[in-house]
């Protein structure tokens, strides 16, 4: 977990080390007054802010999944990677492709249940569908948000 995270980290930086650059050159690109260079500049400044916002995106995603799972560990319900792998170390095709119809069951029979959108995006990334794994985890972090917590509270929106 800890070299995953230092790498995401190392990453960040390297992302914003690019917004940075790319931002300064826009607003060069733009301080110019010349009109091509302006929308030069202009298209340019939006690059950094797309990736700020997936970049903050992804983040608050990894913080949601780190606290769904925290949650599931304290039930003692998270799911255990017990897949048999490879050599190389990814898992094996054919146990990810048993793994994924319980999930897939369970989100159908209960389509509001956080837990199982969760299981579900874990059996995707077992699966190297990391696309669909990361639109069931946002599903799971969405419904967990919209349920109501233990003693009748609502959570707060974040």
């Amino acid at each position: 977990m800890l070299p995953a995270l230092a790498g995401a980290v190392v990453i960040t930086l390297l992302l914003l080390l690019y917004m940075v650059v790319a931002g300064r050159a826009g607003v060069a690109l733009v301080a110019t007054g010349e009109p091509l260079a302006v929308g030069m500049g202009a298209a340019v400044l939006v690059l950094p802010v797309l990736a700020l916002w997936l970049l903050a995106r992804e983040w608050w995603l990894a913080i949601q999944v780190q606290r769904m799972a925290d949650e599931l560990a304290a039930a003692g319900s998270l799911p255990v990677d017990d897949l048999p792998r490879r050599p190389s170390g990814r898992v094996d095709r054919a146990a990810a492709d048993a793994a994924f119809a319980p999930a897939r069951d369970a989100v159908e029979a209960a389509p509001e249940d956080w837990r199982a959108w969760f299981r579900l995006g874990f059996a995707y990334d077992a699966a190297r569908d990391r696309r669909r794994a990361r639109a069931a985890l946002r599903t799971a972090a969405r419904l967990r948000r919209a349920a109501p917590r233990a003693g009748g509270e609502t959570p707060a929106a974040g």
